[in-house]
């Protein structure tokens, strides 16, 4: 959710530039809720049979095992998923303004960054530690 959050935070508005962004986070909240089991609110129950060819590593299809109120319950909480990870993210990336300006300068500048150069941007000032969010 960076890049969603980073262009909220920079134009104040949300443009399709974070769209693959937005389609992955979707993508994991989802089946941290169907197949993960990971909200309290439906628990940890597996929900929907998916149909693969192991051999290609694609999914065909699903069969739907649960009713409407279920999926109502689904989508609500991977709405919730993504919502709090927006927050998180935007939280994040104002906590750390300074240390992006001066990441989005370097990148304009020199277009690709190196691992040393990202560390070290992002190192307290006096203490040598890494940030951490």
């Amino acid at each position: 959710m960076g890049g969603r959050a980073a262009e909220e935070l920079q134009f104040k508005e949300m443009t399709t530039g974070a769209q693959s962004d937005l389609r992955e986070a979707t993508k994991i909240a989802r089946k941290m809720v169907k197949q993960f089991g990971m909200t309290r609110a439906l628990g940890p129950v597996t929900y929907g049979e998916s149909e693969e060819l192991v051999f290609l590593g694609r999914e065909l299809g699903e069969h739907r095992d649960y009713s409407e109120e279920t999926a109502h319950e689904i989508d609500k909480a991977v709405t919730r998923i993504i919502n709090d990870a927006q927050k998180r993210a935007i939280n994040i990336l104002e906590k750390h303004k300074g240390e992006l300006k001066i990441l989005a300068q370097k990148l304009l500048k020199e277009e690709t960054i190196e691992r040393e150069d990202f560390e070290r941007i992002f190192k307290k000032k006096g203490t040598g530690k890494r940030v951490k969010s």
